[in-house]
């Protein structure tokens, strides 16, 4: 079902280009503050994947990749422990990492609206 519903996600992206101004809407944060938050730029990201374009879609977004990666393999481990009748783990994440991966995010924020990291800004 998870499967399905990303392939489904990802196909609705592939087909409404989001490269097009209003789309999907405006981001929230940004309206708000006139900054990009860490996921501006994941919705073209991914339309540029599905496309083939790898760069471009980190360019779009660089956090965008590895979370597709982590997922996928996340999934693709739930899956053949399922098919060999294993109960899947429970998805659990320490402290430690989760103050990492936001302290990250937040940092990534920070530099991508600046002007010395504008090449991280969204396309």
């Amino acid at each position: 079902m998870i499967g399905g519903v990303a392939l489904a996600a990802a196909a609705v992206v592939h087909f409404y280009d989001p490269h097009v101004e209003g789309s999907y809407g405006i981001c929230p944060f940004y309206a708000l503050t006139g900054w990009w938050c860490p996921g501006c730029g994941g919705l073209r990201g991914m339309h540029d994947l599905t496309e083939g374009h790898v760069l471009d879609a980190v360019h779009s977004n660089v956090f965008l990749l590895p979370l597709i990666v982590g997922f996928s393999l996340w999934w693709g481990e739930w899956v053949v422990r399922r098919w060999r009748g294993v109960p899947g783990r429970r998805w659990a994440m320490s402290r430690t990492a989760l103050c990492a991966i936001l302290a990250l995010l937040t940092v990534f924020t920070v530099v991508r609206n600046t002007p010395w990291g504008s090449w991280l800004a969204p396309v």
